[in-house]
This record gives structure tokens, C-alpha cells and sequence, in this order.
């Protein structure tokens, strides 16, 4: 079959558009320039999302276990150092504001023994503060 009397201004709806090369190129009324659509992405399932939200809340507790076993370690130390200051017959102030600091940041409030025993140590920290001179919190 043989198509005959094509010419540019018998096409309805389309008008040419000059091209890099020089030459003319078909393009609808009233666009200007093509647009190129971007690929789609890959998509997440809830369940993904769900898992790395766990992993992050998980994430959280173990932080806040090391921070913890941090602290205790450190009240630890520093309560062995007052011990060996006490065999030594001295105590320095120093150290008993350091305990004072530490006991402060390791209350939790959930454990009521454990509030029992860092009550006890801070009043004999605070006893012997006071032996100084000083009233440490009053």
C-alpha cells in the first residue's frame, strides 16, 4: 500500500521541532521538551521495615546495658580504692565526691534493694564528708 500527499501540514496535532542535528523533529502541540521518567525503585515490604525498626529498638537496650555495666564498674572501682584508703588510715575528699557523682548516675529506680544498698553508701560517703567539714547536697 502506497501513501500519498503526507505532508507536515496535513498531521493534526503534532508540529516539528528543530533537532541537534539540524533536522526537524516530529513533537506534540505545546511540548517543548521530552521528559524522561526515572526508573522505578525497588520497594520495601512492611516487613523489612518492621525488622529494621527491631534491630534499631534492639540496638537501644544493648547500649543502654553497656552504659550501665559502665557505671557499676565504675562505683565498683572507685569504692575499692576507698577501701584501700581506708586501710591506709586516710580518706581524701576527692574521691569521696567522685563516689557521690557515681552513686548519683547509677540510680535507676527499678531495683528497690539495690536503691537500699547505694542509699546506705551515700550516707557514709556523706558522714565522712561531713567529718571534713564539708555537707556535700545540704
Amino acid at each position: 500500500m502506497r501513501v500519498e500527499g503526507s505532508s507536515p501540514s496535513q498531521v493534526t496535532g503534532y508540529r516539528a521541532a528543530p533537532s541537534r542535528a539540524g533536522g526537524e523533529v516530529f513533537a506534540p502541540e505545546g511540548a517543548t521538551q521530552a521528559t524522561v521518567a526515572a526508573p522505578a525503585g525497588p520497594i520495601a515490604t512492611a516487613s523489612a521495615i518492621d525488622a529494621l525498626l527491631a534491630l534499631q529498638a534492639a540496638g537501644d537496650s544493648l547500649g543502654a546495658k553497656k552504659k550501665v555495666l559502665r557505671r557499676g564498674r565504675a562505683l565498683l572501682d572507685t569504692l575499692d580504692e576507698m577501701q584501700s584508703d581506708m586501710l591506709a588510715g586516710r580518706v581524701s575528699e576527692g574521691r569521696l565526691n567522685q563516689l557521690l557523682a557515681l552513686i548519683g548516675q547509677a540510680r535507676e529506680h527499678v531495683a528497690p534493694g539495690l536503691d537500699s544498698l547505694l542509699d546506705d553508701i551515700e550516707l557514709r560517703a556523706r558522714v565522712e564528708l561531713a567529718k571534713f567539714g564539708r555537707f556535700a547536697g545540704l
